[in-house]
């Protein structure tokens, strides 16, 4: 789902570790010789598969190719860790559909362009199903609510930052004065939480795309466009 960058989380220290206790203090300043970018970005891909709470530390380590100390070291714990992949999937994956979003002729035109290419990239056999920002820990045991904190921070940011763009097509002239803009991006966000779940589900691209051209012809009434 695209959404604007994300702030830091409100991680506290030390973090999860393999009992559940403070992270070992010996990993503190231990080397790294490995590529932390390329690390971060397999810990992406675990999550973004699994979810927050179904990774475990060994998932994590065997992906990155890295042992449970250089883990610490260079990211702290589990939930900071889980932070950066997540500002990682919005820097690389929700760069083109924001693109896509700002630089349609019209807002209609952005919002179309953005929903058909998450239409096609939910199901992109290359990637994880679906949407890490939606998928990755929509619930959770009560000691994890840091992280379930900041995915709803995410997704009601993607929700603000789907309005402003109706609201500058509100200034631009291409959307009535009467559109409500958080009532119309709250329903195409849900569109987009809801199409990235029925893409877990294995749901084709065609049907997406479908989805979506019945989400789009709702574009004039929700906006309060009379015009033929």
């Amino acid at each position: 789902m695209a959404v604007s960058r994300i702030t830091k989380p409100g991680i506290t220290k030390p973090g999860i570790t393999r009992s559940g206790g403070a992270k070992p203090k010996t990993a503190k300043g231990r080397p790294r010789s490995f590529d932390r970018a390329a690390t971060l970005r397999a810990a992406m891909g675990v999550f973004w598969q699994r979810g927050y709470e179904a990774t475990s530390l060994s998932d994590l380590t065997q992906a990155m190719g890295i042992n449970a100390p250089s883990l610490y070291a260079a990211f702290d714990c589990k939930e900071a860790l889980f932070g950066e992949a997540l500002q990682l999937y919005q820097d690389t994956e929700g760069a083109e559909p924001q693109r896509l979003l700002q630089e349609g002729r019209t807002a209609k035109d952005g919002f179309a362009a953005m929903l058909r290419f998450h239409a096609a990239d939910y199901v992109n056999p290359q990637k994880p199903p679906g949407c890490m920002a939606v998928l990755a820990a929509v619930v959770g045991a009560p000691e994890n609510k840091t992280v379930r904190g900041l995915m709803t921070r995410t997704r009601r940011g993607a929700v603000e930052m789907l309005a402003a763009r109706i609201r500058r097509g509100i200034t631009e002239g291409d959307v009535p004065r009467t559109a409500d803009p958080v009532a119309m991006a709250t329903f195409y966000t849900t569109l987009l939480q809801g199409m990235s779940i029925q893409a877990r589900d294995g749901a084709t691209r065609k049907q997406l795309l479908a989805t979506v051209e019945a989400a789009m012809a709702a574009w004039d009434g929700m906006a309060g466009n009379t015009k033929k």
